[in-house]
């Protein structure tokens, strides 16, 4: 009956997808990283948390990339973050070699699992993982909508005072600066936020939502966002795994929808078991279209950089 989902990268990120992944008891969970000890310690820590929670799945830390063969899912968090000195071309180029070493190995042992990539930059290094693995574009399939829209619909709540249960909201684009929030496909109960936020206020909002792993990276100082993000990879976990067609916000390779084509870009996707089983292609004004194709266009520069 159990599942298995790979992680690879026991940093933050990873360790705690495992950790939610495991205590919804959604599949056994293989942590592999290449510092010895970390993803072990973790695994195991997490493996005796299960007891208490009442969770019977199996969490196992390794190096060993046969410990992962046969894996539904596998998602990628390794890389290295932006240090001081560091130019952009720099981490990208550091983060597609990683991403190499990695997508070669994960192909070899799970040659029919689903690839879920977080490790940044989002786009560039999602498209990167599609032509290393030759899998077809369904099996692939960044994280950044869940999360910038979960950041949406968490501003939205608090300025309204009302359930996060009832609001839902669009980041469609790159993950990054050039995000683009659509305002007038978010509602709550129905309703659309622009007849219940003032425009100057939205505004507000969507640039705090562009702005949001700025901000924590701000308070933070060393470090970044790990729960949202491993809970929005746990949120397109559950949605693969139980087939349940769940419309999410996802960077996939495009081929023409949007007028976008051979870049990953974040649009509406249904998930399901096959993956990525169908792009969602909603009308945009003028603005957001324009707005989606800067964004598209700040994606195939980063992708020009390390050449896919």
């Amino acid at each position: 009956m159990h599942r298995k989902v790979t992680i690879v990268g026991s940093g933050n990120v990873g360790a705690t997808a495992a950790h939610w992944i495991a205590s919804k008891e959604l599949a056994d969970v293989v942590l592999i990283d290449i510092i010895e000890g970390v993803p072990q310690g973790k695994g195991l820590d997490l493996l005796e948390a299960m007891p208490i929670e009442k969770r019977d799945c199996s969490v196992l830390g390794t190096q060993d990339y046969t410990d992962t063969a046969d894996s539904d899912i596998v998602v990628i968090t390794a890389g290295v973050p932006r240090k001081p000195g560091m130019s952009r071309d720099d981490l990208l180029n550091i983060n597609h070699k990683i991403m190499k070493d990695v997508v070669t190995k994960v192909v070899q042992y799970s040659p029919k699992c689903i690839l879920i990539i977080v490790s940044n930059p989002l786009d560039a290094m999602a498209q990167a993982a599609y032509k290393m693995s030759g899998f077809p574009r369904e099996r692939v399939i960044g994280m950044a909508g869940v999360l910038d829209s979960a950041r949406f619909r968490t501003f939205i709540a608090q300025e309204l005072q009302v359930s996060v249960e009832n609001v839902t909201a669009f980041v469609l684009g790159g993950h990054g600066d050039t995000m683009v929030p659509l305002p007038r496909y978010s509602t709550v109960a129905g309703i659309p936020i622009t007849e219940l936020i003032e425009p100057a206020r939205l505004e507000a909002l969507v640039q705090r939502t562009r702005d949001g792993g700025a901000e924590i990276v701000k308070y933070l100082k060393t470090g970044s966002a790990f729960y949202a993000p491993s809970a929005a990879v746990t949120e397109m976990v559950e949605a693969i795994l139980k087939d349940k067609k769940k419309i999410l916000p996802c960077a996939v390779y495009l081929e023409g929808e949007y007028g976008i084509s051979g870049l990953f870009v974040g649009v509406p996707v249904k998930l399901g078991a096959g993956g990525m089983e169908k792009i969602i292609e909603i009308k945009l004004t003028a603005a957001e279209k324009t707005e989606l194709d800067r964004s598209a266009g700040a994606v195939k520069e980063l992708v020009g950089v390390i050449n896919v």
